[in-house]
């Protein structure tokens, strides 16, 4: 089991991680509403190798049979190592390559807000809660918390819908 967990894991991690380096060289052109769709896109392409890892898992291990609770344990295992490589490739960037990240995402929040009709005591508290985000993000914990929280609730989604597709349990004896 460890061993599908690692492998699926790792190449889940790892298409994870390119695709947000990717997805973060190309912001700049493709903005931050375009960037955002490709970003979660990326992260579900990810969390695919959860099915193909619980289906391995099965079919190797398992001897092409798994519960619904063993394929659950394989999959969320997957997730995590995954979101792992999730943010452990955004701390890097974030803290080392982008630290006006959040400026730029700050202004364009502000400017679909101003687009969209909004007062200026709308747009004050906007700015106010904004800053209040830039404080908190820049604590790596809580940068890591909220991170974590972007893939997470995909993978776990996936995980669910992989385990109920994928469990079989072993065949009533017939006499």
């Amino acid at each position: 089991m460890k061993k599908t967990i690692v492998v699926f894991g790792l190449i889940s991690g790892a298409v994870s991680s390119v695709m947000m380096v990717s997805t973060m060289l190309a912001a700049n052109r493709i903005g931050m509403d375009r960037g955002a769709i490709v970003g979660y896109t990326a992260i579900v392409l990810s969390f695919l190798l959860v099915y193909f890892g619980i289906r391995s898992y099965r079919d190797q291990v398992g001897g092409g049979q798994v519960t619904f609770a063993k394929a659950f344990a394989v999959g969320i295992a997957i997730t995590m190592i995954s979101c792992m490589f999730y943010v452990g490739t955004w701390e890097i960037l974030y803290f080392n390559f982008m630290p006006d990240f959040l400026d730029k995402y700050n202004a364009h929040v502000l400017e679909k807000a101003r687009a969209a009709g909004a007062t200026a005591a709308q747009l004050q508290a906007k700015t106010e809660e904004l800053q209040k985000l830039r404080v908190m993000y820049d604590k790596p914990l809580i940068n890591i918390a909220m991170t974590f929280m972007e893939p997470f609730p995909v993978g776990l989604v996936i995980t669910l819908i992989s385990a109920a597709i994928l469990r079989r349990k072993t065949a009533a004896a017939t006499t």
